[in-house]
């Protein structure tokens, strides 16, 4: 199939599958006059990636993680399993981040209501 095909059978546009490519994440056959084509395994390895972006994952990592799916063994499986560790230990870090920059921003917004009904109280009285 043509990469045209593959975006629509995968839900992913054609400019991500070029992505993916120039990332090295996905392969394909050239034709003779410079088309890329892809097999009915490539919508498979293409939804997969999807799985691993929605997941939080950067190229890097996913092309990191890629020699369990490519090359399945108990050393590519715990090599993998460590990085995804490594990874959400990483979204825990950003995730407690984010919490305290919200809840500066409750504080902010508290000290804000504090001095709107201030204002309020002295132009009412």
């Amino acid at each position: 199939m043509r990469i045209g095909e593959l975006a629509t059978r995968a839900g992913v546009s054609v400019r991500s599958l070029r992505y993916y490519e120039e990332q090295g994440l996905l392969s394909s056959v050239r034709s003779a006059s410079g088309q890329r084509h892809y097999t009915e395994a490539h919508v498979e390895r293409v939804l997969f990636l999807q799985r691993m972006y929605a997941a939080g994952l950067s190229s890097r990592t996913i092309a990191e993680l890629l020699p369990c799916v490519d090359s399945p063994s108990e050393e590519t499986s715990d090599a993998a399993l460590e990085r995804m560790a490594e990874e959400r230990d990483r979204l825990d870090e950003h995730i407690a981040d984010l919490i305290r920059t919200r809840d500066a921003l409750d504080v902010l917004m508290a000290r804000n209501r504090a001095h709107r009904e201030r204002l309020r109280s002295a132009v009412a009285g």
